[in-house]
């Protein structure tokens, strides 16, 4: 009963239902479709249903098995001394996936402080050859670095965070490389669990999901209206 009961004491679901008992009395069009669209962005079912949609739009979602090819490893921030947890969670799983093959492997990082990505990847693993540099200060800018470097004849697999896969993915293939991408599980994407109280309330954690999607999007959607008329990305 309490875990029934404890999510309608929420500020979010406190505001929800005060606002449908106003659009209730009040009776306006305009305040249904603000009330429509508080509930489904935040209702548990609905973001459920997006994380999975999300999930299988990425290529590779678990570690892939007898891999061939380089990995590329994206930079995720960070200064001389320490590391992002983001950059440590990539870091991770790239040394099990390194670790379960045993052998030499190629390792491509982008980013502008090497030494830590570096040395937190020979800590996890002794076979990684690892060749870091700074490929610039966003995604693209890395992109159009690696465009030069990588043998497009070649396999990759990139390493990066579930909320910016579904991009780097994207990206690998308007570069035409024959990539894959891993995604680094992060507690956004994840499903939250649900009961029959989700019906009747609201997440802020979905929140948060859908704004993230969103400027991944937006971001894509820039650079692809902007790549052939300007060298912004360069």
């Amino acid at each position: 009963m309490k875990d029934f009961l404890e999510p309608f004491l929420y500020p979010q679901n406190i505001f929800l239902w005060l606002f449908f008992f106003a659009c209730l009395y009040y009776r306006r069009k305009g305040l249904w479709l603000l009330l429509i669209w508080f509930y489904l962005s935040g209702n548990t079912l609905v973001a459920n249903q997006v994380r999975d949609w999300y999930n299988t739009q990425i290529s590779t979602a678990e570690l892939p098995a007898n891999f061939s090819g380089d990995y590329v490893l994206l930079g995720c921030g960070g200064n001389e001394h320490s590391l992002p947890d983001c950059a440590s969670n990539r870091i991770n799983q790239l040394a099990l996936m390194i670790n379960a093959q045993q052998r030499p492997v190629n390792v491509y990082m982008t980013t502008l402080h090497c030494g830590p990505y570096e040395a937190l990847l020979k800590q996890k693993t002794e076979y990684a050859a690892i060749q870091c540099f700074d490929g610039g200060p966003t995604t693209y800018h890395e992109f159009a670095s690696l465009d030069q470097k990588l043998d497009k004849t070649k396999n990759y697999l990139f390493i990066s965070s579930d909320y910016h896969a579904l991009r780097v993915k994207k990206l690998a293939q308007m570069h035409q490389l024959n990539a894959q991408v891993y995604a680094a599980s992060s507690a956004t994407f994840r499903p939250v669990n649900c009961g029959w109280n989700c019906l009747l309330t609201v997440n802020l954690s979905n929140y948060d999901l859908f704004s993230k999607l969103a400027a991944e999007t937006a971001s894509l959607q820039v650079y692809w209206l902007t790549k052939d008329w300007t060298e912004w990305y360069q």
